[in-house]
């Protein structure tokens, strides 16, 4: 077996096109900090819809900071800086025959590493593989008052120290800069198909139900006006064995392939086709939501649903709406089934409102509480999350 060294540095050595930019960004940001002013953290920005815009004249660009700097496909793991495209990572791991477990989604072709950690958003595959924050295994960023910092470890076995990594996790740049990140990653499944079945949303939940209560290799679902389309990942025999069972009708390697990316980046009939009057919300449930509790809460908030307005993955956790209802009868909603709600759409909230769920008073104090400790002059995406952060 060749050591972990011989193992590391082909894959990495064919990405010359690297660049190292963390000095001019400690430097951009320390300046920014000595003279009280906000920065705006740039990317590509795929991501933008998904916070408030933020006022600020400084910009500090993450596209000059990029490369991969270490992979060990024998150690499961790769750090990379912020400004690389997540393509372009996604791409060196597929001639290793290795993936982001969690398929995080681009919604751009430049979408970068940074971007993606610091929206903390994952694929189809998530209740299954675990989210993009549990591969997180260590992060450098840059202060508010612009010194480079590091947390974590390069290896899984690393578990020591103050967790401040997973914690930049979806902060959306409001706690620090992400400079670079350790990712755990995972050897792509050795057989992969997918099924289609006919079924309501309420034999759908109640099978998915069912479904994960065995060892079926699922690993991604989603129900839209009719349709259950299931993937199973895993041995060639567990994956025959599953079809077996579960039945209904077997895709083609291309379309089942175009199916859960285009679930993934949106590109869906179900995302592209919609209404102009319409948002699209992202509910976030608990699994063990009634069915009837759903219809009662949908009927007396939002009026009648049709399927067609309604997608759903996740094995039911998580449900995308188009809806004309103001927001606040739609987080009512997500509030009283026990979960939360982001609005997908840009304007189609109030310019000082977030997209974002409203925090609990209690819990808005401790994010309110962590932004003052770890950036008090609000240097870092000021407003980014909620106004008054």
């Amino acid at each position: 077996m060749p050591s972990h060294a011989e193992c590391a540095t082909p894959a990495a050595s064919q990405h010359t096109q690297e660049q190292d930019a963390s000095e001019a960004l400690c430097e951009q940001v320390r300046a920014a900090h000595e003279a009280r002013r906000p920065l705006r953290i740039a990317g590509s920005g795929s991501k933008t819809f998904l916070g408030r815009n933020v006022e600020a004249e400084g910009v500090l660009d993450m596209h000059t900071h990029h490369g991969i700097t270490h992979y060990d496909p024998l150690e499961l793991m790769v750090s990379v800086r912020a400004g690389t495209p997540l393509a372009t990572l996604e791409a060196v791991l597929a001639e290793q025959g290795q993936h982001l477990s969690c398929e995080p989604p681009h919604f751009g072709p430049e979408a970068t590493v940074g971007g993606t950690l610091a929206s903390g958003l994952s694929g189809p595959r998530r209740p299954w593989s675990g989210s993009l924050r549990d591969l997180v295994l260590g992060t450098r960023i840059i202060s508010a008052d612009g010194k480079a910092l590091r947390f974590g470890g390069e290896v899984m076995k690393n578990v020591a120290g103050y967790d401040l990594s997973r914690l930049m996790c979806g902060a959306q740049g409001t706690l620090g800069v992400i400079s670079e990140v350790s990712l755990k990653v995972m050897p792509r499944p050795v057989a992969s198909e997918s099924l289609c079945l006919e079924l309501s949303f309420a034999e759908a939940l109640t099978r998915l139900d069912a479904w994960g209560r065995t060892p079926l290799p699922v690993t991604a679902t989603s129900w839209h006006d009719g349709r259950l389309t299931l993937r199973l990942e895993g041995g060639e025999r567990s994956v025959q064995a599953g079809r077996e069972q579960l039945g209904g009708e077997v895709l083609m390697p291309d379309q089942a392939s175009a199916q859960w990316t285009e679930l993934r980046e949106h590109r869906l009939p179900f995302f592209t086709a919609r209404a102009p009057h319409q948002a699209l919300w992202r509910l976030s449930l608990p699994l063990a939501l009634d069915h009837v509790e759903w219809q009662a809460a949908v009927s007396e908030l939002l009026g009648h649903l049709e399927d067609a307005d309604l997608l759903c993955d996740w094995a039911g956790a998580q449900r995308w709406l188009y809806s004309d209802a103001p927001a606040d009868r739609v987080r009512s909603l997500a509030s009283r089934l026990g979960g939360h709600a982001i609005c997908y759409t840009p304007g189609a909230v109030a310019a000082e409102d977030s997209p974002l769920m409203p925090l609990a008073a209690i819990n808005a104090r401790y994010h309110l509480q962590l932004k003052q400790q770890l950036d008090p002059h609000g240097i870092l995406n000021p407003g980014r999350l909620y106004a008054e952060m």
